[in-house]
């Protein structure tokens, strides 16, 4: 393995096609303004650079990035690469990582809009992130203690686990499919519309017309708060510690809390089975 250290690079392509680096206390920064530093590479660790330049990580096979600054004026760093391990490392720029795969991220700080779209087999430990748009049509996402704020996240994914997790996040998990999210607080707007066998467990959900329009949709034992209008159209079997504002027209399943504010049933085919003063309410 080649080592580079303390060194600038500005030029366009300045590592282009290269093999087996180590750089290290290095600046991809400076007046040429070059882009797409390490296109095309394979077996790059980066430790303790700051990436000051678009499009640095393009079509490369193998990055370590540790202890690593990406500026805002590092935009779109990572996209169509695969095996990514990310540490302790901040992502501030637009776009930073897209059509990725096998990607692994611990400690990180990620303001980013519109990350990750497009990408699978992501792995995220232990991060925060700043996003709009966060994750849009990826798969098989791991995530584990995350805290997130920013609109309109994880829309469109599939085959995805949460565990842990702080969502501050309006429009979350719309067209999500085959997701299960645990031990986890969900905060914001219209959580989930339009899901399909997704999955709350021992979660927080906090937010005005949550859980609409969902096919196959499971709470096992969720807290509701602030939650009016849950439930339209939704297939549902849910089973609710606390106490829900207001249902409406959920289509059918079984819904169980303490109480529910208010029922809405003004389309013949709202049929689900609600269970009141029952906490312990097991679904059929």
């Amino acid at each position: 393995m080649t080592t580079i250290e303390h060194q600038s690079f500005d030029q366009e392509r300045a590592f282009y096609g290269r093999r087996d680096l180590l750089v290290r206390d290095c600046a991809i920064d400076g007046p040429a303004d070059g882009e797409s530093a390490f296109k095309e590479c394979a077996a790059v660790r980066a430790e303790r650079c700051l990436f000051n330049l678009r499009y640095p990580f393009w079509h490369d096979q193998g990055l370590e990035i540790d202890h690593c600054t990406l500026t805002p004026q590092c935009r779109a760093a990572l996209w169509y690469s695969a095996d990514i391990r990310l540490t302790h490392t901040a992502l501030h720029g637009i776009k930073a990582l897209r059509e990725c795969a096998d990607a692994e991220l611990r400690h990180c700080d990620i303001a980013s809009a519109e990350f990750g779209w497009f990408s699978r087999n992501v792995r995220m430990d232990k991060c925060a992130a700043e996003s709009e748009y966060f994750m849009l049509r990826s798969e098989a996402l791991r995530f584990r203690e995350v805290r997130l704020h920013g609109k309109y996240a994880f829309q469109y994914i599939r085959d995805s686990r949460f565990d842990q997790c702080i969502f501050d996040t309006k429009d979350a998990f719309w067209h999500a499919k085959d997701v299960v999210v645990r031990n986890s607080t969900i905060r914001g707007e219209y959580l989930a519309w339009y899901s399909e066998n997704v999955t709350f467990e021992h979660c927080k959900i906090i937010g005005t017309q949550p859980l609409c329009y969902c096919k196959n949709l499971r709470l096992v034992d969720c807290e509701m708060f602030d939650t009016d209008l849950a439930f339209e159209r939704s297939t549902v079997e849910a089973q609710v510690t606390t106490p829900i504002l207001s249902v409406k027209n959920p289509l059918s399943g079984c819904i169980c809390a303490p109480s529910i504010g208010q029922v809405i049933r003004d389309i013949p085919d709202a049929k689900a089975v609600l269970h009141t003063g029952h906490t312990l309410c097991r679904c059929a």
